[in-house]
């Protein structure tokens, strides 16, 4: 049986996101931090890591780059998963009475128009949606409710108080699924879209023109790239740069181009190339 480590509690998004790209077969894996969910990869622990990348209101997760920033992860598929928040309170609560929300912060985040509308009510970040809504549950405030999902809902018997609270409606978040680096192939047992993207991991010179000289290079043999991501490396002030783009680095444009970005930069991963999420 599989088992795929992912960040939070069961009931969580990113548990939904292990079952949308491994089914209902596959054994998900709690752990309490994305640099866990990295460690549970590494020491086999597990077989797959789902880390969630982005999210189409909130942006990029920084925590899940820091993991990947190592380099000693491959990234072998991706999903994208609907997210709809609702907000969940014990049995017998109401909207009118909360006095405190708690969620994760990126959910927090994807849900400002409801909580700006909720005066004189709290919002307190918490380490998971999943988790605050177990939380919740256990403590039994009237007062006090979660911003979660469905799953969460059911699994820890709340009453739903408002239903898809998100800022927008086609809200979702893109996960990532890692192996270690120097692991066989294995692959999710997923639909192939039929089209490649590639991540890499760099380092440039800190000098004028530097991001330049690895982004001509793509941009020159007309391969798309589809996000760019600084995080701070291993000296103040200096950066690793998580980039993808659209194509499989194994084919001739794009291995040619990748020999020009390796010239270009002091350090040079690529963390995997894997077939675009097919929407259902």
């Amino acid at each position: 049986m599989t088992r795929v480590a992912f960040q939070g509690e069961l009931g969580a998004f990113s548990e939904e996101a292990v079952v949308r790209l491994f089914g209902e077969g596959a054994t998900a894996v709690p752990c309490r931090d994305f640099a866990e969910v990295g460690r549970a990869v590494t020491s086999g622990e597990v077989d797959f890591g789902v880390l969630p990348i982005e999210n189409s209101l909130a942006g990029s997760v920084i925590g899940s780059y820091d993991v990947l920033g190592g380099g000693t992860f491959r990234i072998v598929g991706e999903v994208i998963t609907p997210i709809h928040h609702n907000i969940l309170g014990v049995p017998g609560s109401t909207l009118s009475g909360l006095r405190r929300i708690v969620s994760h912060p990126v959910a927090l985040a994807q849900c400002t128009r409801i909580l700006r509308e909720l005066s004189g009510v709290e919002a307190l970040a918490v380490y998971d949606t999943a988790g605050a809504a177990r939380d919740v549950a256990a403590e039994g405030d009237l007062t006090q409710a979660a911003i979660a999902g469905n799953s969460a809902a059911s699994r820890y018997g709340l009453t739903v108080l408002a239903r898809n609270v998100e800022d927008r409606d086609d809200n979702q978040t893109r996960f990532l699924a890692i192996i270690p680096a120097d692991a066989e192939l294995r692959t999710p047992p997923r639909r192939a879209s039929g089209t490649m993207k590639t991540a890499l991991l760099l380092e440039t010179s800190n000098e004028p023109g530097a991001l330049l000289r690895v982004l001509s290079p793509l941009a020159g043999r007309g391969l798309n790239l589809s996000k760019l991501e600084s995080r701070p490396a291993g000296e103040p002030w200096s950066y690793r740069f998580f980039l993808e783009f659209d194509g499989d680095s194994s084919e001739p444009a794009a291995a040619a181009a990748l020999e020009e970005v390796r010239s270009a930069t002091l350090q040079l991963h690529i963390l995997g190339s894997y077939p675009r999420w097919l929407e259902d």
